[in-house]
């Protein structure tokens, strides 16, 4: 695809000798968090929230969820990048594990939340879309440099890609038609937006949102996972799952446990008896 947007001539600066290269990728992750941050606010407005508060959390969220895709895409990836130290960079041209990110992202959102007092679970609902929108957009990113792509396919929207700088920097297959798993995640996580965006003023208990958004990436997740052709990801029982698919599984036996705990506690709250 289109990894590289362009690339200056060779200049000089104090910290710099070389051409310069404007990533597809990175101009689209800004762009996806920028989206996400929009959402989250106008969610909070919406919700009666400090969208001030909320648009803050989405910051802190966005770049520690920035930092556990990378983290996490070393540790899935360890032996190759112990073999081959220069590959380290390649890290800043690719998706990362979003999965990562999303544990990286969780502890902080918890002190955020705890430290200015914020309610949770409101809180969660109105960051939720935001996510979405996030990867929608930032799953765009991936297609144009060639990071997180299927498996070989003979199906009629099979792509090729066919740009040697995507194959030296994130290993991406050249000429050969594989699965636009990029393609398949952006426009799952769009329909997970529009339904979250649907159910936010419909919701029946604080939380419900976010839970939805958990349960219904985890499936998504999971099932994407048999299309995606970048091996070198984390396996587990011997090859049967990947670690994106065993992380999915955990999320939807925690979102099965929490929701009827927050049904009950909605419930107990809004009772004539708990006047």
């Amino acid at each position: 695809m289109y990894p590289r947007l362009f690339t200056t001539p060779d200049f000089d600066l104090l910290w710099h000798h070389g051409p310069l290269t404007l990533h597809t990728y990175g101009v689209l992750l800004a762009i996806a968090f920028l989206a996400g941050l929009w959402i989250a606010g106008r969610q909070a407005r919406r919700e009666g929230l400090d969208a001030t508060r909320v648009t803050d959390l989405g910051v802190y969220v966005l770049i520690a969820g920035l930092v556990g895709a990378k983290l996490m895409l070393v540790l899935v990836e360890w032996p190759m990048y112990r073999a081959n130290p220069s590959e380290f960079l390649s890290i800043f041209q690719s998706g990362g594990v979003f999965y990562g990110g999303l544990l990286g992202a969780l502890p902080v959102a918890w002190w955020y939340v705890k430290r200015h007092k914020l309610e949770g679970w409101r809180t969660a609902d109105v960051l939720a879309p935001g996510v979405a929108i996030g990867q929608a957009i930032g799953r765009l990113g991936c297609f144009a440099a060639g990071c997180c792509h299927g498996r070989p396919a003979d199906v009629p929207w099979a792509v090729r890609y066919t740009d040697l700088y995507a194959a030296r920097t994130v290993g991406t297959p050249m000429d050969t038609p594989v699965h636009p798993t990029q393609l398949y995640e952006s426009i799952l996580t769009t329909l997970i937006l529009l339904f979250l965006l649907w159910l936010a003023p419909r919701k029946r208990f604080p939380g419900q949102v976010a839970l939805s958004y958990f349960g219904l990436y985890a499936v998504a997740r999971f099932g994407l996972e048999f299309y995606r052709g970048d091996l070198a990801r984390g396996f587990f029982f011997g090859g049967l799952l990947s670690t994106s698919q065993v992380i999915a599984i955990a999320m939807l036996l925690g979102v099965a446990a929490i929701w009827p705990y927050l049904v009950k506690k909605h419930v107990l709250a809004t009772s004539p008896s708990s006047r």
